[in-house]
Formats: C-alpha cells, structure tokens, sequence
C-alpha cells in the first residue's frame, strides 16, 4: 500500500518540482515534521526506507531536487547549484507552512540543510547530516566529478545494479546482488527506449565538472547555525568526502552533536544501517 502523496510546489523561477508527503498518524500534531534532503545524484526515494520508519510518529516530507526525479529540469544548467537548491526547499517549507521542523540531509542535501539554518534562524529544531561537512576532501570531489553526468544506461536492473556496484563498490564491499538492485531502484528509472538511467538530469554534472576542487567556499558559519541544535552526524569509516578531522572540527565547535561512524561504509551511508536507524530516533526524540 502507498504510505505517501505525490505533490507538486513551483520554484521562484517557475520550475514545477516534486515531493512524497508522508502524511505521519495525524494525531500527533505536537511532534515535529521531518524534512529529508537527497544527495547529488540521488532523489526522494533514497528514503524508501527510513521515512515510512519515521512517519509512523510524524510527518515526513521528502523532494526531488530540481532535475531529479519527478522534478522539472532546469533550462540553466547554471541553476544546479546548493544555494538555488536552498532557496528551492525554502519555498517548500513556505508552501507546507512548516514553522519547526527536523532536517535529514544526505551530502549535498546536508550542505542544503547547513544553508537553511543560516536563512531561516530558530526554525530548525533538530538535523541528521550524513557524510557531509563544511570542509570536503578535495579526493571525494575528484571523484564525484569523474562519474557524475555520465549518461550511461542498462537493459536490466541486474545489469544496472552490477554497474552501479563498479562505480560505489568501494563504498559498499562484499555487499550481495540485492543490495545493489536496490540501491539502483532508488537511483534510476525506465527510460522511454525501456533501457535503465539514472533518474537525473545529466547537466547537473556542469557546474560540480567547472568546480576548482581545492578553492572551496567557507561553509564553518552555516556549521555553526545549525549546530546550535541538536545534530547527529553520521559518517562512513571510509568516506573520502568527510575526512575524521573534519569530523572533530565539527564536534568541537558543536558541543551537544552526536557522531555515529559505520565501520566499512565509504560516501554516503544509506542510512537503512540499523545503528543509523536507532540514532535518527534517538535525534528525533531530542529535537522538541
């Protein structure tokens, strides 16, 4: 049975974009809406699995980013960028008249959340952040920047998963064929000639190709926005994105965070692990 809505809100620039509003119990108005951001290539159903979870106590609402999924791709590649994707979600968030609310944001959907703290001051209660920080390893964006925007496609989804699992493999090891059937799911569609894609518009890839991977903006300011509240990081032990002394920085500046590193995960978790499971609640109960 479906378990959410499939709406619609409009950018400021007039794109139509997309968002599975998990409607929670409806009884419990007191407890906080949860609002999940995907990372870059990814799409509201990277949560498939942690927002029905969560949406047995509370509302869960989670986008597609422009160009991604059942969103409307953007006629300036130009517009792919964190603070259009920011301003995109603060139009969400007005729409749905979300005054409190939690945030999940999975690598650039965390840098998104980080973004909002700073324009919407008081209004997040609580944010998980995976995989992500204000400082990123120049090796995890070398790497993003080497497959992204590449438009490749597969006649099954055994076959789009065996692909996928070349790209993340070292991500994810010695995970079975299930694993990454699902993950491909989440990732890809059907495309009119019946071959599998990734769900994404492929120009999402020319602004982060044009990016100088060692001149990156300072981002410490939003970090510390947002870790005026409570915040559990969560990172994979083999993340080449998040390094473990960014970590720290970001722990230190944020006396009340939690940290949860996942022994033999790289970038990002899926956040389906059963200890990222117990500490999103964990969160979600602290977040008031």
């Amino acid at each position: 049975m479906k378990v959410f809505e499939d709406r619609f809100w409009s950018s400021r620039d007039g794109l139509t974009l997309h968002f599975r509003d998990y409607p929670g119990p409806g009884s419990e108005g007191s407890r906080l809406p949860v609002l999940c951001l995907h990372g870059l290539t990814r799409n509201a159903r990277d949560f498939d699995v942690l927002a029905p979870r969560v949406a047995a106590g509370r509302r869960v609402i989670c986008p597609d980013l422009r160009g991604r999924g059942d969103s409307e791709y953007a006629k300036d590649s130009g517009t792919y960028n964190p603070a259009q994707y920011a301003e995109d979600v603060l139009a969400l968030i007005e729409q749905e008249n979300l005054d409190r609310f939690v945030v999940i944001g999975t690598s650039l959907g965390g840098l998104v959340a980080m973004s909002l703290a700073t324009m919407l001051p008081g209004r997040i209660a609580g944010a998980v952040i995976n995989d992500v920080g204000p400082s990123l390893e120049p090796t995890g964006l070398g790497r993003i920047k080497d497959y992204v925007g590449q438009g490749r496609s597969w006649p099954t989804w055994v076959h789009a998963a065996r692909g996928l699992e070349d790209i993340q493999g070292r991500a994810h090891p010695n995970q079975p064929l299930d694993f990454w059937i699902g993950i491909a799911k989440r990732l890809m569609t059907v495309s009119g000639s019946g071959r599998i894609v990734f769900d994404y518009d492929m120009k999402v890839a020319e602004p982060i190709i044009a990016l100088d991977v060692e001149a990156q903006p300072d981002l410490w300011d939003a970090w510390d926005a947002l870790a005026r509240v409570p915040v559990l990081v969560v990172r994979g032990a083999l993340s080449d994105l998040l390094s473990a002394e960014t970590l720290a920085k970001m722990l230190s500046r944020a006396p009340g965070a939690e940290a949860l590193t996942l022994e033999g995960i790289g970038h990002a978790p899926t956040l389906d692990e059963p200890e990222s499971v117990v500490a999103i609640m964990r969160l979600l109960d602290r977040a008031v």
